[in-house]
């Protein structure tokens, strides 16, 4: 059995109460104390600026804690009708949905759901803008003001050459002014507020002279707010100097900076083999719990080892599938590692939860939730049905 009988407790809001010695990895850890601290100042520039924050579902949609970040956010954004819904069911406050391109089939349904839709091209607002708009929907247009700030990472580039997202300055049509409420622009990843200046200076070169006309404007996500050097002060500046000049409601819709640090991913070692260097089989896969690692690619922070070399036991770190790819990276450690040794991987709550697959039929790792007084709550485990339903 997993669990002691002792331990099996109902937490206040569902799951169930558990020590984590007997919770076996591999599982996703969900620090509700981190995820307070960067919410707290998510909503102090909320106070200051009057500009509205919304929790970007893509990359943290772990809907047990939607009743704390509501407290302090004011919705959700999604990116089809799954995550709208969600939002809207679990979350409340506002509920905006965009889509590179709306399916004729689910976008009535859609409409169910969202206060505001944002549209990728002038003939999307065309085939469904006034249907929105009769529904009392508040209507977006999203554009590429064409000024990369990201270096390496063009997989994650919404302004690289021959991006689908978004409409650029050549391809605008004044003749849906009439239906547009505001425009949205997502240009970063993982970045700081230097570069929401940059984008926000040609931005308005090219799209300001419409802004008098709008209500709000959305600056998108990727701002790694939560982050320990990045410069708000900065923020608000580009947030007031919107606000002002346009009588705009800014918005914005960080994800990786809700929950930035908030979340850890436990695994064992499973097995020591050798070719060439010392490889340490996990019970946690890149391939199918932490996808990023391959498809950026990146090395996920691991608490206490280095980089290879630089403490005395380096081990290449990798995963039970089949996939000869399936590596998560080399790293050092003071002492040898053994079987059933215990790593936990840091800043894993963010996209890693909401990618993660059964390939191989690997398991999905459990969900845990620490509360602020340090209980560890069960909230979802997997098992041999969740591979099986996904097929037919």
């Amino acid at each position: 059995m997993r669990f002691a009988v002792a331990d099996r407790r109902e937490s206040d809001f569902g799951g169930l109460i558990v020590m984590s010695d007997n919770i076996k990895t591999p599982y996703f850890l969900v620090d509700e104390k981190r995820l307070i601290k960067n919410l707290e100042i998510l909503k102090s520039i909320q106070d200051e600026t009057g500009c509205r924050i919304l929790l970007a579902q893509k990359a943290f949609s772990m809907f047990y804690a939607y009743p704390l970040i509501s407290k302090y956010l004011c919705g959700t954004t999604a990116s089809g009708l799954y995550e709208a819904r969600l939002g809207f069911e679990k979350f409340g406050g506002e509920t905006h949905v965009f889509s590179p391109a709306y399916r004729k089939d689910e976008f009535d349904e859609i409409l169910n759901y969202a206060d505001d839709i944002v549209f990728n091209s002038v003939s999307q607002v065309e085939k469904y803008g006034l249907t929105a708009k009769n529904k009392g929907k508040s209507i977006g247009l999203r554009v590429n003001p064409e000024c990369s700030t990201q270096e390496g990472h063009e997989i994650y580039d919404p302004c690289s050459v021959g991006s689908r997202l978004g409409c650029t300055i050549d391809n605008f049509d004044e003749s849906i002014l009439k239906l547009l409420d505001g425009f949205h622009f997502h240009t970063l990843c993982e970045q700081n507020s230097d570069d929401l200046e940059k984008t926000a200076v040609v931005f308005e070169e090219k799209f300001g002279k419409y802004l008098h006309n709008m209500k709000w404007l959305n600056f998108g996500g990727g701002h790694h707010i939560t982050r320990d050097d990045y410069d708000i002060e900065r923020l608000k500046k580009v947030i007031l100097h919107f606000k002002n000049k346009y009588d705009l409601q800014i918005y914005l819709e960080p994800g990786e900076a809700v929950v930035l640090n908030a979340g850890y991913l436990k695994t064992s070692v499973l097995e020591i083999v050798r070719n060439d260097l010392n490889i340490a089989i996990l019970d946690t896969s890149a391939a199918c719990h932490m996808p990023d690692v391959i498809e950026m690619p990146y090395r996920p922070p691991l608490q206490n080892s280095g980089l290879p070399g630089e403490k005395r036991f380096t081990y290449r770190l990798g995963g039970p599938t089949c996939l000869a790819g399936d590596v998560i990276g080399d790293y050092s450690f003071d002492s040898k590692l053994n079987e059933g040794d215990v790593l936990t991987f840091e800043d894993m709550a963010l996209y890693t939860m909401v990618k993660t697959n059964t390939f191989n039929g690997m398991k999905l790792p459990d969900i845990v939730y620490r509360n602020s007084d340090g209980r560890d709550i069960l909230v979802k485990s997997f098992g041999y049905d969740d591979f099986k339903e996904r097929l037919s």
